[in-house]
């Protein structure tokens, strides 16, 4: 019952805003401690609290290439979306070693997958649902750092020709990230997608967040 009410509020949203939670210590010493995000809906109120789960060795040393489980929960603490990623290199030199992330929503049963498609010049993924059938693209932008303006991925039908939405990267919070290297995204897609298929896209915002934006700020 409970997993019918959240897929029936996800069935309402077309706008996911994800926020990183600094802790102070990193904030103030630079170290990487576990992420934790508020996720929000279009009115900025929170509905999911998500950690980030690894070791220090990985954080520290793998960093941005780090294997995680994020854990995404509600108000009442109750576990709703489990985001898995394995240790993979990062480069496009090897397209074998390409990223890929699986979703599952409740947590054990797969809602679905991200898998980072090769390309020598663009930020390329595809969405696949629990069968691993190809549903959407998300396509980046040649370049990711923006010059501190919003990045947007498009979120893309098949075939590359529509745009039905978007991953963005919010740079509105200039001060606060340059000190803090904060994370702040946004997901807009139809509301009429398949409520599995948006906590799928959640997944893909924490994997762009870790390969492109993570370390974009270091050494300011």
């Amino acid at each position: 019952t409970h997993y019918l009410i959240v897929f029936g509020f996800f069935k309402q949203l077309d706008q996911i805003i994800i926020h990183q939670q600094v802790e102070l210590l990193e904030a103030i010493l630079g170290t990487e401690t576990s992420s934790k995000y508020a996720i929000k809906n279009h009115l900025g109120q929170i509905i999911y609290f998500a950690v980030e789960e690894n070791d220090c060795f990985d954080r520290n040393l793998c960093s941005p290439i780090r294997s995680f489980t994020i854990r995404i929960a509600d108000n009442m603490g109750r576990e709703v979306i489990t985001v898995n990623r394995p240790l993979r290199c990062n480069s496009c030199w090897f397209p074998c070693c390409l990223q890929e992330l699986e979703v599952q929503s409740p947590p054990g049963t797969i809602a679905g997958y991200v898998v980072q498609n090769w390309d020598p010049f663009l930020p390329k993924f595809t969405i696949q649902n629990e069968s691993k059938e190809d549903v959407l693209k998300i396509i980046g932008p040649y370049a990711t750092c923006g010059c501190f303006e919003d990045v947007d991925f498009e979120v893309k039908v098949l075939n590359e020709v529509s745009t039905i939405g978007k991953i963005s990267k919010y740079w509105s919070g200039f001060v606060n990230n340059v000190f803090t290297n904060t994370a702040n995204f946004g997901i807009q897609v139809p509301v009429d997608l398949d409520v599995r298929i948006k906590a799928v896209m959640i997944g893909a915002c924490f994997l762009i967040d870790l390969m492109f934006f993570e370390k974009s700020l270091d050494g300011l």
